[in-house]
């Protein structure tokens, strides 16, 4: 018998960074669903839940995401509300939407993007880097919650990458950014995308886990 085919769902899949975790999983034959915010609105509990029900999922990558920076007195709540709904709580949502299905087939595999910004917030980054913390309380939670159900939960920080999310960071900004990085240069989305290959295929006894994969350093901030 051949070997059954696995399914995976990355959200804000139209993007650089979740095309590319696409590609690298269709590589080995997976069948890919990889929504935008058309297809997919990760402000809406009821239409991710509608998504989820019509298909399998073995492996959830959630990698949509928005920025909207400015400090804290000039952020508007419309701005808040918008980054917290799209970085953390449509992730929740769509981990709540497959738990079940995992836990009956008797496993499977989450595995939410964060940021680097959520272990050093930068300065007018507020909303972002709360909502992206938040997503490592989840893992740690759903980890310990879902282990004994066969259900591995991971983090990935890939660090800064040169996306169109990213385009419009100043060129200073981007210098400090490269300045701060001990080999002197930034990570891709190709070499992220293998790293979550990876992480789900070579490391099946890892979960509640949080993997940085660029070279800045993470314990230098009290």
């Amino acid at each position: 018998m051949g070997q059954a085919i696995q399914h995976a769902v990355i959200t804000g899949g139209t993007g650089s960074l979740g095309s590319a975790i696409a590609d690298a999983l269709q590589q080995l034959g997976w069948v890919v669903d990889s929504p935008g915010s058309h297809q997919l609105d990760m402000r809406d509990p009821i239409a991710i839940q509608q998504y989820f029900n019509e298909r399998p999922v073995e492996l959830l990558v959630c990698a949509a995401g928005i920025i909207r920076d400015a400090p804290l007195v000039r952020l508007s709540e419309e701005a808040w509300d918008e980054t917290w709904a799209i970085n953390f709580k449509g992730a929740a949502a769509c981990v709540d939407a497959v738990l079940p299905a995992m836990a009956a087939k008797g496993g499977g595999h989450v595995i939410l993007i964060s940021s680097y910004s959520a272990l050093h917030p930068p300065i007018g980054q507020v909303a972002y880097a709360t909502a992206k913390a938040a997503l490592l309380g989840l893992v740690t939670d759903l980890a310990a919650r879902y282990g004994s159900s066969n259900i591995r939960t991971n983090a990935v920080l890939p660090g800064f990458l040169e996306t169109p999310m990213t385009a419009a960071v100043s060129d200073r900004r981007r210098a400090e950014i490269l300045d701060a990085h001990q080999l002197g240069r930034l990570n891709t989305c190709l070499t992220t995308a293998k790293f979550v290959r990876f992480l789900h295929h070579e490391m099946p006894h890892t979960s509640g886990q949080i993997f940085q994969l660029d070279s800045r350093p993470v314990t230098n901030q009290q």
